[in-house]
């Protein structure tokens, strides 16, 4: 039997992930070990690999097929249009992706007037006024703190994950309308869901039935 490869995004999404996974019986004792510098993880006896990456990388090693499954947000899913299939919505990482700013702006959102958009996520930006809103907007793309946009003046509003929303009323900024929910994805390589159609279905059943239970 070949090995199940698994990439997981780093930081709180893979602690939640293996939680889960502990629930159905999949564990994997030496990832928790922090001081570790493995980047592979085995569990030999049910024949599975596990490995860390940065959230954006996970679709790209799955539509590759360097890795059989990948957990992941949805926001990087929608980002990264990668050629994958989301399979199971795990429920946890909840959050939104809104469009945020200052009070001003919401008149400039209802007349869609051409405004600048500073966000991490710019075909999720670009798909929503576009496609959606059929708003004309410059896009800027940003990695630091897309916040301190609108503040300094750099765009009108923000496109961003909002979790608490508390950052955001610090900075004097608010929701102004919301694209989509956010939560932990399972996808899966096209090629893998067929070779390995009755351990993977198998796998999602399982994780179904503990998501049922809550």
């Amino acid at each position: 039997m070949r090995y199940l490869t698994f990439a997981l995004c780093k930081g709180r999404l893979a602690s939640e992930t293996l939680k889960t996974f502990e629930k159905i019986g999949i564990t994997c004792q030496e990832m928790k070990d922090k001081n570790t510098r493995k980047l592979i993880f085995v569990n030999e006896e049910l024949k599975l690999k596990f490995f860390l990456a940065k959230g954006p990388d996970v679709p790209t090693y799955v539509e590759y097929g360097a890795a059989d499954i990948g957990i992941v947000g949805k926001d990087i899913i929608l980002e990264e249009k990668r050629n994958i299939h989301e399979v199971l919505d795990l429920g946890f990482g909840k959050c939104r992706m809104c469009v945020c700013g200052p009070d001003s702006a919401r008149e400039l959102l209802k007349h869609q007037e051409l405004i600048r958009v500073a966000t991490k996520y710019p075909a999720i930006a670009k798909d929503y006024f576009y496609n959606k809103k059929h708003q004309t907007v410059e896009i800027i793309k940003l990695n630091g703190s897309i916040e301190l946009a609108p503040i300094v003046g750099l765009s009108e509003v923000i496109v961003d994950i909002v979790e608490t929303g508390s950052t955001l009323r610090e900075n004097g900024l608010h929701v102004l309308e919301e694209i989509c929910p956010l939560s932990a994805r399972m996808v899966v390589n096209q090629v893998s869901m067929k070779m390995e159609r009755e351990r993977i279905t198998r796998l999602i059943g399982d994780l179904k039935n503990i998501l049922q239970e809550g």
